[in-house]
């Protein structure tokens, strides 16, 4: 297993500027890797598309959804026994208000209770949630040289510094997993990881 740093830059030409400054210092060219990382959720790792079976956020959707129409079914009961009771409307039309409540209840509480997590930790060697969308510029190290990979890496503007372990093979990060959470490097400051 090696030992890789690597950052994200928005542009190609960015990254691989990076890439030229790390050959300036000595890195050689079959020691770094210039690629593109799509947009969480366009891996296509399921059969259908996207990266996850469900989504973080959504994981609370069901609770949300059984208060909310609860709440809205309840409350339209009330209301509209109030309304039968006034203007005696039929008992079907009674029913047909309880259970559109009841839809537009769940509805509301199920989007009330989807959230996304987006705190996004700064602290070098923590995750930082989900991977960002760019060109990643990765570069094999030792030990000795992880520090001037970082802070060039920095220097060139690199963004989302991480440290990873993985197969580096042919000048390529072989097993690289966009869906896997980055841990940011601990070789540079923390502000410059956001």
């Amino acid at each position: 297993m090696s030992l890789i740093v690597a950052a994200r830059f928005d542009s190609f030409p960015e990254a691989e500027a990076a890439g030229r400054m790390l050959f300036q210092k000595g890195f050689k060219e079959e020691d770094v890797s210039i690629f593109f990382v799509n947009p969480a959720g366009q891996h296509a790792r399921h059969a259908v598309g996207g990266d996850q079976a469900a989504s973080e956020g959504a994981k609370d959707a069901h609770k949300g959804a059984i208060i909310g129409a609860a709440t809205i079914a309840v409350l339209g009961a009330v209301l509209g026994a109030a309304v039968w009771m006034v203007s005696g409307i039929p008992l079907w039309a009674l029913i047909i208000f309880v259970a559109v409540g009841a839809y537009i209840g769940s509805l509301g509480g199920a989007m009330v209770a989807t959230k996304q997590n987006s705190k996004r930790p700064a602290r070098p060697g923590q995750d930082i949630g989900m991977r960002r969308a760019g060109v990643l510029t990765s570069v094999r190290v030792v030990p000795d040289t992880e520090t001037l990979a970082s802070q060039i890496l920095l220097q060139a503007g690199g963004k989302d510094i991480e440290r990873a372990g993985g197969q580096w093979k042919n000048g390529d990060w072989v097993d690289f997993d966009a869906t896997n959470t980055p841990v940011l490097s601990d070789k540079v400051p923390a502000k410059a990881t956001e």
